[in-house]
């Protein structure tokens, strides 16, 4: 068990379930009376996300169809309100409903993917589906600053609904063979993507979670704290783990080696592993549609809010100009 979890961090990780089914929920599952063609809501239109994912779910016959969707635009975001638009059109010359109110929208459905763009956005909305029972995947960041990401676990919790969160890179496959076993122990691991920051969200958040989350998949929970060295074309950081391991991430700011991407290497007791590039928005969509047949989540709670205090202690080592920041510190809110 990490420290993290030993300690007050505990306080916010146990959502009930963390990855099984909960017995007194109405969720879906091969004993529950939904209909065999589960229909999917989607919140938030202003990201490709939406687009992609109902492209993908709705060309295969695997017993689930988006059929509608609800959005809002964030004014402050370029990459809301100059893409909603678009993607709204695209999502209707697709044949989906566009309805006026989340409200609205869980009437039709049995199921959501949470998509908004805007990730401050995010502990409003998920509370609301919350509210209804109904399963919903919330796409990143799961929030905008790490305390409304607890708040919505507690939310979730407190409706005894089971949700989780995560980056597509999470399913890349050399990193679920690593994590898996498949070089040992996995002794330290580098790993890199784009970054990109905008004001309304804690830095690494909007973006550089992608790298962080790629990170934690094969090194898994147990940080302790980190430091953050960060210039004009890389900011990387240090992680340093129970045992001693050592976990970092570079992120690849924009105009310092082409647009990068996503990949990395992991060091095992047995080998060294390369991690790959990304393979596409597929595995992330199947895990998904495996959690809203079963309720059995990928990735637990304390994992998923692990990585945004690692990104926010990595905020405050910036700020102390590389200082060492434990994650407990972060909490303290």
């Amino acid at each position: 068990m990490s420290p993290l979890k030993r300690r007050k961090f505990m306080k916010y990780a146990t959502t009930s379930g963390l990855g099984i089914a909960l017995s007194n929920t109405t969720i879906l599952g091969s004993s529950l009376n939904y209909p065999e063609n589960v229909r999917i809501g989607i919140i938030g239109m202003d990201t490709s996300h939406s687009v992609a994912f109902t492209k993908y779910i709705n060309g295969q016959e695997n017993g689930f169809e988006v059929i509608a969707a609800y959005t809002t635009v964030s004014k402050d975001i370029p990459a809301s309100y100059d893409r909603v638009d678009k993607f709204t059109l695209q999502m209707k010359e697709s044949g989906i409903q566009i309805v006026d109110s989340i409200k609205q929208l869980l009437g039709l459905v049995d199921c959501i993917l949470l998509e908004t763009n805007d990730g401050r956005l995010h502990l409003e909305q998920a509370e609301e589906v919350f509210q209804s029972g109904k399963p919903v995947f919330i796409d990143k960041p799961v929030a905008a600053s790490l305390k409304d990401a607890v708040l919505i676990y507690e939310a979730a919790k407190k409706h005894n609904v089971v949700t989780f969160s995560t980056s597509g890179t999470r399913f890349m496959t050399q990193a679920q063979k690593v994590r898996n076993g498949s070089i040992g122990k996995v002794l330290g691991a580098d790993t890199f993507s784009p970054v990109k920051y905008i004001p309304s969200h804690s830095d690494l958040y909007w973006y550089g979670m992608h790298g962080v989350e790629h990170l934690f998949t094969v090194m898994r929970t147990g940080c302790i704290k980190v430091r953050r060295i960060k210039t004009d074309t890389c900011d990387t950081v240090v992680g340093e783990w129970d045992n001693g391991r050592i976990g970092t991430f570079r992120g690849i700011v924009d105009g310092s080696g082409g647009h990068g991407g996503h990949g990395g290497q992991a060091f095992g007791s047995d080998e060294i592993a390369y991690l790959g590039r990304w393979e596409g928005y597929e595995p992330l969509v199947d895990s998904i549609l495996h959690y809203f047949r079963t309720n059995e989540v990928p990735v637990e709670p304390s994992e998923t809010l692990e990585i945004y205090a690692f990104m926010e202690a990595a905020k405050v080592s910036s700020e102390r100009n590389g200082e060492w920041v434990t994650l407990d510190s972060v909490l303290s809110f």
